[in-house]
């Protein structure tokens, strides 16, 4: 292999470096929300941190040491919390009763114009960028000969 081949990425690693940059992103976006804006975030934000945030460390080590497996234990917290923010999406916009929303007078919610990123709502947000993470998580790899 000469060096020009050994300083590019595989398709593979685009695709893994892809997953971690779209989760640092969210990571950081969901902790400036929070933190610096002082927006108090609902139930159902908190369980969507709890599955983003440690695929921060999981996809940024694998993606050092060029650990494919890793995507094996990056999957079962994505599909978590894309579940959830597709529950929270279905809350947002009223396929789900109000009577099941996390989202109350009395304590956070993500329903207000604050919520608005983009003209986009953080649970739009979360979905997409854990759906982003699945595909790249699952797209097949390369050829195999």
């Amino acid at each position: 292999m000469t060096n020009a081949e050994s300083s590019q990425l595989s398709r593979d690693d685009l695709l893994l470096a892809s997953a971690f940059l779209t989760a640092l992103t969210a990571t950081l976006a969901a902790l400036f929300i929070g933190e610096v804006l002082g927006q108090m975030p609902c139930t159902l934000c908190w369980y969507q941190r709890i599955a983003m945030f440690p695929l921060v460390p999981i996809l940024g080590i694998a993606l050092w040491r060029g650990d494919g497996m890793a995507r094996l234990y990056a999957l079962p917290l994505v599909v978590a919390g894309l579940a959830l923010a597709g529950w929270h999406s279905g809350l947002t916009i009223g396929l789900i009763p109000e009577a099941v929303a996390p989202c109350t007078q009395d304590g956070p919610s993500c329903s207000g114009p604050a919520q608005i990123i983009l003209g986009i709502p953080i649970p739009y947000l979360s979905l997409a960028a854990f759906a982003a993470i699945l595909v790249c998580l699952i797209l097949p790899k390369g050829s195999r000969a």
